[in-house]
């Protein structure tokens, strides 16, 4: 990790970590920023696998679109436009179904990352988050496979392992606020909270009391590489409904067309509550990639010919989503800065329209910058 100061760290750089910097360009703020990212690119759940031995490969392993609640307004639609003039975006109309318990194909069920207008990165959803990296400002350094666990403050300085520090930190996921780390980190404390003591910021208090309350269902993504074959027309999307779900443990599948006829296809499996930590999770892996491999020839009976090539398809690993779709209701959006602790919040697990949707995740960086710029 870089150790040179700066003025701001953002931990994660998915779209609202990259929303942010973005944003914080086109106001005008011309502070240093370092971004610490955990996986091997940007994106967060709106990643893009690819592979050193086919440099074509591309499968965005997931969210396959843009999920928005209503038409974009403001600032955010000024945004969209930006990204759809420059190519990066585009509407997405591609045939989604429905299947149900018997394996027929239906309407697609009621789901509000279906209700409304979707966009697809182009040529991968990961181009949108590397697009507003770009946008940002040349005082922005990116990190990448950098798994922060601990955070800690000296002074009124944010400092980071490898001794860089920081006059602000934001954190665009939970996973440092969260009591969930306990588990996921193998820890017995919340890594936020022990960075700053009761009292000292009474709004981190209450974002820290709100983050607590907070859920989310996991994902295990299965991804899967399908030899070249001549195939009928496919779905982009095939949802399962709510007792299908439930038979197969499975939420939906996402067909991504590649290079010379091959095809890709994601699994997004549900979690079925086992209990995550360091020493269970690789067993974990394997399980659900069993599992979700067991189930598939039966979820493709109404695709014959792509059902007979299940026992071709190679399996490339399971990705484990910890925050795949926030639950139930987010944080206050008026808890998103603290200004006297200098921490911020941005995600789509922030309250307010597009809550759980790349609208939300988007529109809370653009919420924040505001905050930090003013």
């Amino acid at each position: 990790m870089p150790g040179k100061d700066v003025d701001l760290v953002v931990i994660g750089a998915g779209l609202s970590g990259c929303a942010l910097v973005a944003a914080l360009s086109n106001k005008g703020w011309r502070g240093t920023i370092q971004i610490l990212e955990a996986g091997r690119g940007p994106g967060g759940r709106c990643a893009t696998r690819r592979r050193r031995d086919a440099p074509l490969w591309r499968l965005d392993h997931g969210s396959p679109t843009l999920s928005f609640q209503s038409e974009p307004q403001g600032h955010l639609l000024e945004l969209m436009q930006s990204l759809e003039q420059r190519g990066v975006i585009r509407v997405d109309d591609d045939p989604v179904v429905g299947l149900d318990h018997h394996g027929a194909v239906v309407a697609p069920p009621d789901h509000p990352l279906l209700r409304g207008p979707r966009w697809r990165g182009i040529p991968t959803m990961a181009s949108v988050a590397e697009t507003l990296l770009s946008d940002g400002s040349d005082q922005v350094g990116v990190c990448f496979g950098e798994r922060i666990q601990t955070l800690s403050r000296d002074g009124e300085s944010w400092v980071l392992p490898g001794g860089a520090c920081a006059s602000n930190l934001v954190l665009s996921g939970t996973l440092l606020a969260h009591p969930r780390s306990l588990a996921m980190l193998g820890r017995s404390d919340v890594p936020l909270r022990d960075a700053v003591p009761e009292r000292h910021d009474l709004l981190l208090d209450q974002a820290l009391a709100s983050i607590a309350g907070l859920n989310a269902s996991i994902r295990w993504n299965l991804m899967l590489e399908f030899p070249a074959m001549d195939l009928d027309p496919l779905p982009r999307q095939i949802w399962l409904t709510p007792r299908a779900q439930q038979q197969f443990g499975v939420e939906r599948l996402v067909l991504q067309r590649q290079q010379q006829g091959r095809l890709g296809l994601l699994i997004h499996g549900l979690d079925d509550g086992s209990l995550i930590t360091p020493e269970t999770q690789p067993q974990l892996l394997i399980i659900q990639e069993q599992r979700l491999l067991s189930v598939l020839p039966e979820l493709l009976g109404s695709w014959p010919s792509l059902q007979r090539m299940v026992s071709h398809a190679h399996s490339l690993g399971v990705m484990r989503w910890g925050a795949a779709q926030p639950l139930e209701q987010g944080m206050p959006k008026a808890l998103q800065w603290c200004s006297k602790a200098r921490v911020g919040f941005c995600g789509d697990w922030i309250a307010g329209p597009g809550f759980g949707m790349a609208e939300g995740a988007l529109q809370s960086g653009l919420d924040l910058a505001e905050l930090i710029a003013s």
